[in-house]
């Protein structure tokens, strides 16, 4: 590969009693769950915006737009699988997904592998190539006071 290019992605949605916390396509039980137009999906999301951004593609606002009514409560997956077919259309392929979430609760260590292996199967992706950490906001900022949630992505491609 001659050409190695990384993208950068970051969402945050607030958390909502009646709403589910959706994370990668895996569904967390949770008091408390993510408020958005789509499944508010924050990990996809964040993941679609670094592919989109690492092919200069331009965002998931772009694409799939919060105004249109055919995303309302959208499963974010299919935001990623298409990210990723359009990656592939540049002539791109996908190297490396880094990615963390930023909540203070619940704890999400028991759901790393359905998440890596759901990402990873809507990127068409090993497992090997998808990293997914977790933080607590140590109670700080809004995030900290859960009001809301963060991911943040990093994918690397090449071609």
């Amino acid at each position: 590969m001659t050409e190695i290019r990384t993208g950068l992605g970051w969402d945050v949605h607030r958390l909502a009693a009646g709403r589910p916390l959706i994370l990668g396509g895996v569904t967390v039980p949770s008091e408390l769950g993510l408020e958005g137009h789509s499944d508010a999906d924050i990990l996809s999301h964040a993941i679609t915006d670094a592919l989109l951004g690492a092919a200069a593609l331009g965002d998931i606002g772009m694409h799939f737009p919060d105004t249109d009514p055919q995303w309302k409560d959208a499963d974010s997956l299919q935001f990623l699988a298409h990210a990723a077919a359009l990656v592939r259309e540049c002539g791109f392929a996908i190297m490396h997904i880094d990615a963390t979430v930023v909540l203070q609760q619940p704890k999400l260590k028991d759901f790393r592998q359905p998440i890596r292996e759901s990402l990873a199967n809507a990127l068409r992706l090993e497992v090997a190539q998808v990293s997914v950490k977790f933080k607590t906001a140590e109670g700080v900022g809004p995030v900290g006071q859960m009001q809301s949630a963060e991911a943040q992505a990093l994918a690397t491609l090449g071609r």
